[in-house]
C-alpha cells in the first residue's frame, strides 16, 4: 500500500491546521490580534491578494474563528472581530511569534509585546496540572487515535 493511500493517523493537529493552516490565514489573524478590522488594512498589512485575502476570511469566519460584521451598506464593508475560538489562538500566535523571533528572524524582534505585569512578554506553554515548563522530552502521548500508546523506546510511532 503506498503512502498516499494510508489513511492518516486521526490527529488534532491536522483538523486545527485545516481551518488555520495557511499562511494568509495566519498573517490576517496576526492583524485582527493587533486590533485590524477592515478588509483593506488586513490586505495591506499582510501583502495578500484580495481574492486570496478574501477566501481565507470567508473560512475563517465559516470556521467561527472570526465574527463578519457590516459597518457600511452602499458598497457593502465589513469588520472582523475574534471570536472565543479566535481569542484561544493567542497563546498559539504568541508561541509561534518568539520561535520566529529566536530561530528565524535576524536582528531584533520586529513586534514586542508586554504583559500586563509589564514585563515584555516571553510566551511559554506549562503544564496545566503543576504549572512547570514543558521542556523537550518532558511529556509523552499517551492515547492516539483512540488507542493507548505503550512506554518505551520507539513508543507512539
Amino acid at each position: 500500500m503506498s503512502a498516499k493511500s494510508a489513511r492518516p493517523r486521526p490527529c488534532s493537529i491536522a483538523n486545527a491546521l485545516s481551518v488555520i493552516g495557511e499562511r494568509w490565514s495566519l498573517l490576517a489573524l496576526r492583524e485582527v490580534f493587533h486590533g485590524v478590522r477592515r478588509f483593506d488594512q488586513i490586505a495591506a498589512n499582510t501583502g495578500a491578494s484580495r481574492d486570496v485575502l478574501a477566501t481565507r476570511l470567508r473560512k475563517l469566519v465559516d470556521c467561527g474563528v472570526l465574527a463578519k460584521e457590516q459597518y457600511q451598506a452602499r458598497p457593502p464593508r465589513y469588520d472582523y472581530t475574534l471570536t472565543d475560538a479566535g481569542r484561544a489562538l493567542q497563546p498559539v500566535l504568541l508561541n509561534l511569534m518568539d520561535w520566529g523571533d529566536r530561530y528565524v528572524t535576524e536582528g531584533e524582534p520586529p513586534t514586542v509585546w508586554q504583559h500586563e505585569c509589564g514585563a515584555v512578554l516571553r510566551p511559554r506553554t506549562v503544564c496545566g496540572a503543576c504549572g512547570e515548563p514543558l521542556r523537550p522530552g518532558g511529556s509523552r502521548p499517551v492515547r492516539i487515535g483512540g488507542a493507548a500508546v505503550p512506554e518505551g523506546p520507539g513508543a507512539g510511532g
